[in-house]
């Protein structure tokens, strides 16, 4: 029987899923380095419990316990948001000359971060990653209904936060 403790056994499942958890992450906290260390110290963790977790549970462990350290890094930075300086707030206006695409690139974006954190996962895992909706809603522990539900909502605001969508 395969055990996760081996190594060409969790060397597998590391590649095989470590990208998506990655962008599952990434797409939570629209920050590379800080999902890169999220993704890090899952597996880890699941090296930790390999004699503990199955293959077969090992995937929706690692992403059990990335969502987890995300939740706890942002509850973290709530905590030291409320408590700094909040004399640093400078917004970057686009110039006049950039591109049109830049712009409407920066809308997006902007129309994107606007959306809830549970939307936007749904969103980009969907139209980015191109997972069904049957697998978003495993990684998120929802019904695929929930999902229907947020993919419906998410492209609902971005129709009326960007013309041409």
């Amino acid at each position: 029987m395969d055990n996760v403790c081996e190594e060409e056994v969790f060397s597998s499942l590391f590649k095989t899923n470590s990208k998506t958890v990655f962008n599952y992450i990434y797409y939570k906290f629209g920050n590379e380095e800080k999902a890169y260390d999220v993704v890090q110290e899952a597996f880890v963790k699941l090296w930790e419990n390999c004699a503990k977790v199955s293959p077969e549970k090992a995937k929706s462990y690692v992403y059990t316990i990335a969502n987890n350290l995300y939740l706890n890094v942002i509850k973290a930075e709530k905590v030291r948001l409320k408590y700094a300086d909040r004399s640093n707030n400078t917004s970057y206006e686009s110039p006049e000359f950039l591109l049109e695409e830049k712009e409407y690139k920066e809308k997006l974006d902007r129309a994107l971060n606007n959306l809830p954190e549970n939307q936007r996962t749904t969103f980009l895992l969907n139209r980015i990653d191109g997972k069904k909706y049957a697998e978003i809603a495993e990684m998120e522990g929802v019904s695929v209904k929930a999902i229907e539900k947020r993919m419906h909502l998410a492209l609902k605001a971005l129709r009326d936060q960007i013309e041409g969508i």
